[in-house]
């Protein structure tokens, strides 16, 4: 397709109309004010995977399997510390946007100076302009006034009797609008000579300003364009980033072994390998029986028969001597 060009389609035939002009301002309003919606985006996005970042990171730091043991515990540590970095690589993505909307700012900034300039040379020719066609067209209107009137007085000299007196007034009012028409005519010619310069050079800083600003609008469209590719690249890093620390996560749990931990907490709190004898019922007058209620035999009770008290020694304290020899004390 051909290429088209800003400076050959914004014309107006009025040479004081400014139609045309103020579409192409109107069109580098529009993208500048795109660029500040993208910055504003992403600045947001920014502010969101930071704040996420930051809950993440909180989150990583909560108990998590804090009693749990041997391969089932090394993998929740693992599960926590991966939490842990991919919240500080959001923390770096959110970082990362904000670089970029500075620099999509910083873009913007340098292309409304640069504007900015432009803007107010054509402004100030557009006054001129049309200071200098309102001028013109005043004089323009002047001279054709004078012009009638010019040949209002020669035709009234035409018409005039033969009063000598008379003829000499008519001649002199003819001669005097002579002389006012063809200086409205000089000045009108030099109206429409400096209007003609100015025109000149309203259109050489038209073209200009319009190359200018066709330049820019490329380069916008292009930085806005690899603006948003680079942060949909900085996204799908962090989602292979992302991955990739979950992928330890992963491995990590293929070496958890429920077998092996099931064991291992048996070597690490085990109280014994047999289990408690049953608990058998005792009659108290009968005898032990056994569960399946068939009285058993009990042992005698021993008899236990005080034998003779010791002679006490004569230093012993620990007895005394009583009237009743059936009587004893010990004391403990």
């Amino acid at each position: 397709m051909e290429n088209l060009h800003l400076k050959d389609f914004f014309w107006n035939i009025d040479l004081t109309c400014t139609g045309g002009y103020d579409v192409i301002i109107q069109y580098l309003n529009d993208g500048r004010r795109t660029c500040k919606e993208l910055e504003d985006f992403m600045k947001a996005r920014a502010s969101i995977e930071e704040k996420y970042a930051k809950d993440l990171l909180g989150l990583s730091k909560k108990v998590c399997g804090h009693n749990e043991m041997n391969t089932l515990k090394r993998s929740l540590d693992v599960f926590k510390l991966q939490t842990e970095r991919v919240s500080l690589s959001h923390l770096q993505l959110a970082q990362s946007m904000r670089e970029e909307a500075k620099k999509l700012e910083d873009f913007r900034e340098k292309q409304k100076e640069a504007r900015k300039r432009i803007e107010q040379q054509i402004d100030m020719l557009h006054k001129q302009k049309s200071a200098q066609f309102k001028k013109a067209m005043d004089s323009k209107k002047v001279y054709e006034q004078k012009c009638r009137d010019k040949e209002e007085a020669d035709q009234n000299v035409n018409r005039s009797t033969n009063n000598p007196k008379h003829m000499d007034k008519l001649c002199s009012k003819a001669q005097q609008a002579k002389q006012n028409a063809e200086e409205a005519d000089r000045l009108y010619q030099q109206n429409v000579t400096t209007l003609g310069k100015i025109r000149d050079e309203w259109l050489k800083e038209h073209i200009k300003a319009c190359e200018v600003f066709e330049k820019q609008s490329v380069e916008r469209i292009n930085f806005v364009r690899n603006a948003v590719w680079t942060h949909l690249n900085q996204l799908s890093q962090q989602c292979v980033t992302s991955d990739e620390l979950y992928e330890e996560v992963r491995k990590s749990l293929e070496q958890c072994d429920v077998q092996e931990d099931i064991g291992y907490f048996i070597n690490l709190r085990r109280t014994g390998d047999k289990p408690p004898a049953p608990v058998l019922y005792e009659n108290f007058y009968i005898g032990l029986r056994s569960p399946t209620g068939a009285p058993l035999t009990r042992p005698p009770p021993l008899i236990l028969r005080r034998g003779p008290l010791p002679e006490p020694a004569q230093d012993d304290v620990t007895y005394s001597t009583v009237q009743d020899t059936d009587y004893s004390v010990i004391q403990y």
